[in-house]
């Protein structure tokens, strides 16, 4: 779009009494559409999510009383000599003042700048109304429709309040074990290409092709589920004009220890520990062409 936890899912661990197979089943039926910059997710989320591999960063989340009003901290501490803790704040209210409509995010950041989401799920059936803005620019106010009123399918539709014609869409739909999408702007209009994409779920392996940038540019992404404990998965992004651009594989082992190597020769590991319910450790280290960097990330919610 232009518009401004690798952990394991429940569904992908074992639950007492149930097969393997009997849950991996499961997880194919009860497959949903997603968006579409979520089709590679599966591989890609073990790839890229939690290496926290530089600086140092604190994180807290509390669910309060107040309408069940969430509050979120993350303070980057020492990221320069200039300011030693700056934080981010986010504000989620489920009804604010009995409001109709739920506000997802007001956010401020460490410039003193607001990120403000609001949506509304009961406009009609099936059809959820999302509204975006800086609290600066109203040029800036962004409309998004999703309507899942369609079985296995999902629609959205993300335009400026003042400018519907500087829009994205996309389309994904669901099929038994397939997903498939595409997602478009305005130039299409003018004889420009959609990005598609599809992925395949069956059983332990998954795999995802995205076509994208006028059809140029082609990223595959795969995982196994090797054991109920350990996921493995691979990537590369290829061009029509260059070739191989990058690649990278990586393995997560009971969503907690994970390793990956990449075609630049870098590699990085990461380790999650949980101290307590609620209270947890992220660090990481990464070797490359520049030396090793590493990071640590403390969560209490």
């Amino acid at each position: 779009s232009h518009f401004g936890s690798s952990r394991l899912s429940s569904s992908d661990r074992l639950s007492p009494g149930r097969s393997a197979s009997t849950q991996v089943s499961s997880r194919n039926i009860q497959a949903m559409p997603v968006k579409f910059a979520d089709i590679p997710k599966e591989a890609t989320a073990i790839l890229n999510d939690d290496y926290v591999v530089s600086g140092y960063v604190f994180k807290t989340k509390q669910k309060t009383s107040w309408a069940g009003a969430v509050f979120s901290s993350q303070v980057d501490i020492f990221p320069d000599d200039k300011c030693a803790t700056p934080a981010k704040l986010t504000w989620k209210l489920p009804k604010p003042l009995g409001a109709p409509f739920t506000i997802d995010k007001l956010e401020m950041d460490k410039g003193g700048k607001f990120k403000l989401e609001a949506s509304q799920d009961a406009v009609l059936p099936g059809l959820k109304v999302e509204c975006k803005t800086d609290l600066a620019d109203f040029n800036k106010v962004v409309i998004v429709p999703t309507y899942t009123g369609i079985k296995d399918a999902q629609c959205i539709f993300e335009f400026k309040a003042t400018k519907p014609m500087d829009f994205v869409a996309e389309a994904t739909y669901t099929k038994g074990i397939a997903t498939c999408g595409l997602k478009f702007d305005a130039t299409v209009l003018k004889g420009g290409l959609p990005d598609v994409g599809t992925r395949f779920a069956s059983g332990p392996f998954f795999c995802s092709l995205m076509a994208t940038k006028g059809l140029r540019t082609f990223d595959i992404a795969a995982s196994y589920k090797a054991t109920p404990e350990v996921k493995v998965a691979a990537s590369c992004q290829a061009t029509a004009k260059g070739g191989l651009a990058s690649a990278q594989v990586g393995a997560v082992c009971k969503g907690l220890y994970k390793v990956k190597v990449a075609m630049d020769g870098s590699a990085c590991v990461s380790l999650k520990h949980d101290v307590a319910p609620g209270f947890s450790l992220l660090g990481g280290l990464k070797y490359g062409s520049k030396g090793v960097t590493y990071g640590c990330q403390l969560s209490i919610e």
